[in-house]
């Protein structure tokens, strides 16, 4: 019989998001994040490749981030509507970890391996955040999925990208429960 953790298993089939607008101050402190970025850090990495890396954007980073919405938005022919939502979602953040994907030149690895590796940093990084008592949400939104923004706000190379912008904070208000996955709908059992 193995070995049980009741208490993780309880916190994984109960979780739950926090929206990004109803994250507030405090954020963690650096010595704080250091033990989350450690946990997501240790996601599955087939190769030990380590095909993402982290940058931590505090609120005057968010700021300059903000500003430099409106000028990507308006090329890239987006509505005020949508410029000014994904502005505020820069300018109301008091702390974001931006995961990205960095993708190393592998014989054995294949690139959407480290892609899903990626994405597995972003889910542990998550939850490291809400196991530890913080508010998180995972965004990502479309300025990041733009290579000026990306290049001029994040100095991302030209083989990175954006897996996920983690937003942790503070809670305000309890969380929206939303309807979860039909197990049965989605699953299939292959005995033979």
């Amino acid at each position: 019989m193995p070995l049980t953790n009741p208490d993780a298993m309880d916190f994984l089939l109960t979780r739950r998001s926090r929206p990004a607008k109803t994250l507030a101050g405090p954020v963690p402190t650096r010595e704080a994040l250091i033990p989350l970025l450690t946990a997501a850090a240790r996601s599955p990495d087939h190769g030990k490749l380590e095909p993402w890396r982290f940058i931590v954007l505090e609120r005057p980073a968010l700021q300059r981030l903000a500003g430099l919405v409106g000028d990507c938005g308006a090329r890239l022919g987006k509505s005020p509507e949508d410029i000014e939502k994904a502005r505020g979602t820069y300018e109301t953040a008091g702390l974001v970890v931006a995961v990205v994907a960095s993708p190393k030149v592998s014989e054995k690895i294949p690139a959407i391996e480290q892609t899903y590796s990626a994405g597995a940093v972003c889910l542990a990084l998550l939850n490291a955040a809400l196991a530890s008592g913080w508010g998180a949400s995972w965004l990502t939104g479309w300025p990041v999925h733009d290579r000026e923004f990306c290049a001029a706000g994040l100095q991302l190379e030209n083989q990175e990208s954006i897996a996920g912008m983690i937003h942790i904070g503070t809670e305000t208000a309890p969380p929206p429960d939303r309807p979860r996955p039909d197990i049965d709908a989605i699953t299939t059992w292959v005995a033979a």
